[in-house]
């Protein structure tokens, strides 16, 4: 299976890679603004050679999946798509979410949802998480919150470009060229979009006290393209049972694209064996 079709008659891309053989489970991996789930083919050639299968997809509005550039139909259409994947796809054994930024956010936002007191009917039970530098709180200025109250009521859908710069994801000058050269990456954003990372993020850290999933949390110090106090604030929160949270100091957003790669790596491989 290579595509799936939303709710909403969209085509999301699938991507897969198996495990050689015997795998422990699988690890659906969920990738971040403007980006697509191809940047991570490192990673799952990392964690197939630990045992692991690693599916995962291009989200709507991103890579060669469909949906306007970085838009969203309504709040909750990345955590309903995230359920329709994992449904296609779940097999037995282990599944364990990995969301990168804003797909750190998604997939904190999924696992949170079970939670609430009556879980929306896209709410799926996962056996671990993983967070890569997660977008529970994307570092909004003064005017930027202001814009994004205007906005809001009145031009959810407009797209706009959401200011981050490529020299921002790694201080890997070959991953920097390769981001700007990529045609499948973008730098859309509407107010709708942002209204769900600022309030999805909330919602995480008030709940990260509740937290009952295994997590592995995984952060830049360094990170300009959202704030490094979200991850702090939901490690102090966190049950220390079920979180295992490191702080790298010294590296940019993208920690699996960084020199120091290999032990970021070695942090998840040797996380996932207690699965």
């Amino acid at each position: 299976m290579d595509e799936l079709t939303t709710g909403d008659g969209l085509q999301l891309h699938l991507r897969h890679w198996p495990a050689p053989a015997g795998a422990r489970g699988t690890v659906q991996i969920v990738h971040g603004l403007g980006e697509h789930i191809g940047r991570y083919a490192a990673v799952a050639a990392a964690l197939n050679a630990a045992g692991w299968n690693v599916v995962g997809h291009d989200q709507r509005g991103n890579g060669s999946s469909e949906g306007a550039r970085g838009a969203l139909p309504r709040v909750d259409a990345l955590l309903a798509d995230l359920a329709l994947v994992m449904d296609a796809l779940r097999a037995a054994g282990p599944w364990v979410l990995l969301g990168h930024s804003l797909g750190g956010l998604v997939a904190a936002r999924f696992v949170a949802e079970a939670l609430a007191r009556v879980p929306s009917t896209w709410s799926r039970t996962v056996d671990g998480l993983v967070l890569s530098s997660p977008a529970l709180d994307p570092g909004l200025g003064t005017a930027q919150k202001l814009l994004l109250g205007l906005l809001s009521p009145l031009a959810p859908d407009l797209a706009l470009g959401n200011g981050l710069k490529p020299e921002w994801v790694s201080r890997d000058p070959a991953v920097v060229r390769a981001y700007i050269d990529d045609p499948l990456v973008h730098d859309r954003v509407t107010p709708r979009m942002v209204r769900f990372i600022v309030d999805g993020g909330e919602l995480v850290r008030a709940r990260a006290a509740q937290w009952r999933v295994p997590t592995l949390l995984l952060w830049a110090g360094a990170d300009r393209c959202v704030a490094p106090r979200g991850s702090a604030a939901f490690a102090a929160a966190a049950p220390a049972p079920v979180l295992t949270a490191h702080e790298f100091p010294r590296l940019a957003h993208e920690i699996f694209n960084e020199p120091e790669r290999d032990e970021v790596l070695a942090h998840l491989t040797r996380w996932l064996q207690r699965f």
